[in-house]
């Protein structure tokens, strides 16, 4: 059967990130996509201009809806909003014993806001302790954690005093650090791993984050161990950078759909 993973998460208009880049990766990864919709968002490489959030209701509603009929493997969730979809989604995943990975999206490429500031404490209360893994870039550590995040050596601090707050497991990402080499580290309460690569020069990064995340959570519905799956993830990740298609004027989408043959 092939692996289902729900996504959760808005609608980029401009398919580089959210629901789109999710469905993109999972289906790409051999996974079934199957969503719940937090938000429809104007949106293109040059940022957002608009945010059309979903009732908190309706929301839950497609997660019940999925859950019940489809079933999942494995839950990605990516851009929230507020703190009443937080609180929603929590609520309709309770009973969901599948793995969950948490992309904590709190500011879009361009810079415009896509989680309430208040909703920070709903997050880490309701739904960082329930992931399986949490996937924040270095300022949504710095967020997160209400600490600076400015090289390796703070991401990885920042990482386990997430981990102290309640994560089980914490992918800290360095792409927004300095450096020839982008550097993650994954940080659980028993060990941590470094994974490393070159930096790729390119404009070209809109979705990195949501891409990841559905990736690994992908790699987790196939049963893949969580080490492995961010492995995978990625390079899966790496490559779609080194693929972009080229489109737009500002942080253009990636190529998600790489590994297909060439036209």
């Amino acid at each position: 059967m092939l692996p289902r993973v729900l996504a959760i998460a808005g609608s980029d208009s401009g398919g580089g990130a959210g629901i789109q880049a999710d469905v993109k990766t999972i289906t790409m990864l051999g996974g079934y996509a199957a969503t719940a919709i937090t938000a429809v968002t104007v949106q293109d490489t040059l940022g957002v201009s608009a945010v059309h959030a979903i009732p908190p209701p309706i929301v839950a509603a497609q997660v019940r809806a999925v859950l019940a009929d489809i079933g999942a493997d494995a839950v990605k969730i990516g851009m929230l909003g507020d703190a009443a979809t937080i609180e929603a989604v929590a609520d309709a995943l309770e009973g969901f014993t599948g793995p969950i990975v948490l992309d904590p999206v709190m500011v879009a490429k361009g810079g415009a806001p896509l989680l309430a500031a208040e909703a920070v404490e709903a997050l880490l209360a309701r739904l960082v302790p329930t992931a399986a893994v949490v996937t924040p870039n270095a300022p949504e550590l710095a967020a997160l954690t209400g600490t600076e995040v400015a090289d390796e050596a703070d991401l990885l601090l920042a990482a386990q005093e997430l981990l102290d707050a309640g994560a089980r497991a914490v992918l800290a990402k360095g792409g927004h650090l300095e450096g020839a080499e982008v550097v993650d580290w994954l940080v659980t309460r028993n060990a941590s791993r470094r994974f490393a690569s070159p930096r790729i020069a390119t404009r070209h990064t809109h979705g990195t984050g949501c891409t990841l995340a559905s990736a690994v959570a992908t790699g987790l519905a196939k049963g893949s161990g969580l080490e492995a799956a961010v492995a995978e993830a990625r390079a899966y990740v790496a490559e779609a950078i080194a693929n972009a298609p080229g489109f737009g004027a500002g942080h253009g989408p990636l190529g998600h759909s790489w590994r297909l043959p060439a036209a």
